[in-house]
């Protein structure tokens, strides 16, 4: 069987024959260029399918792919993913050329942001330290003391031996980090535009119409969604659960994308989609990965003074881990 043929076997339960035939050139294409430019492609688990399981090296969440950006023996990284994480991997790779298919393809709440916000915060609470979610821009996690993901946000927090800490720009995930530390949160009013849409009555009634449903939730979510669920944590602890607990039915409280990919690495169990999409992620399309990679264009240039600042936030929380 040819590797295009084994690559839609695998998907073939989430993307229905005549969208295959439109997607397969593109990813055979990408694969053998991939290969001749000694490319490495990262997704993240909010991409679609044919990007996650038909052209992706790595897929994973945000810490996983800085951890492995930083690994890559490859010359050319392109991150599919949102505009931070191709700064983040280039902050973990400043000598590597890193891509990005689409130079538009933002974030909520890294927009909602910038590093004069954050030297305000810092003349408003001289001493104590800032923890920016990785969710940002590098300007931002240049003015930081550490960075975090919803992987390791308590852990990191807890890390720096301080009764309180300025948090940011998630709102709901310091809402979430505050109610499992001790360590006093002073939060930033962002958040995400596609988990703040959920709502804890959608969730009771998602529950109410499928009994002995899991429901699992981002951290990202508002309280009331989380207070709903069984069990809220970051994308690879949502990963984890579906595989060691393997519910006969589930609902991911999360971006859709995500849903479909981890459907296709569990077939038995049946996830109900409320289908919220993010706009950004899916401004990164099998065209555009081709494009920017025949090109070599999109490329993340980060100022020196910046990239080296940012770049110490970065490597420390890659140094705490999970």
């Amino acid at each position: 069987m040819s590797e295009i043929n084994k690559i839609y076997n695998k998907i073939s339960k989430v993307i229905p024959n005549i969208e295959w035939d439109f997607h397969a050139p593109y990813i055979e294409k990408i694969n053998k260029l991939k290969k001749d430019k000694n490319a490495v492609i990262l997704a993240h688990n909010y991409q679609t399918p044919e990007i996650y399981h038909g052209v992706a090296d790595i897929a994973a969440d945000s810490l996983a792919l800085a951890i492995e950006a930083s690994k890559t023996k490859a010359d050319i990284i392109v991150l599919c993913g949102v505009h931070f994480m191709a700064e983040t991997a280039k902050l973990m790779n400043p000598k590597k050329k890193v891509l990005i298919p689409d130079m538009d393809a933002g974030c909520s709440l890294a927009s909602s942001i910038t590093g004069e916000d954050v030297r305000m915060l810092k003349e408003k609470y001289p001493g104590v330290p800032v923890v920016s979610y990785v969710n940002t821009s590098a300007e931002v996690k240049a003015e930081s003391d550490v960075c975090c993901t919803s992987a390791n946000a308590v852990k990191v927090v807890e890390s720096l031996g301080v009764d309180r800490v300025i948090f940011l720009p998630d709102h709901y995930l310091a809402n979430y980090v505050q109610k499992n530390t001790k360590v006093k949160i002073i939060s930033w009013q962002g958040t995400c535009i596609v988990h703040e849409k959920f709502t804890g009555n959608e969730v009771k009634d998602i529950r109410e119409n499928n009994p002995g449903i899991k429901i699992i939730a981002h951290p990202e979510c508002p309280p009331d969604v989380i207070s709903a669920s069984d069990f809220a944590g970051s994308t690879s602890s949502m990963v984890r659960y579906v595989k060691e607990k393997k519910p006969k039915k589930v609902l991911l409280v999360t971006e859709c994308s995500m849903s479909d990919n981890i459907q296709i690495e569990n077939p038995d169990v049946e996830f109900v989609k409320p289908c919220n999409l993010c706009p950004f992620m899916k401004k990164i399309t099998l065209k555009k990965i081709l494009d920017c990679l025949e090109k070599e264009s999109n490329e993340i240039k980060i100022g020196d003074n910046i990239a080296a600042r940012a770049r110490k936030s970065v490597i420390r929380m890659a140094d705490i881990g999970r």
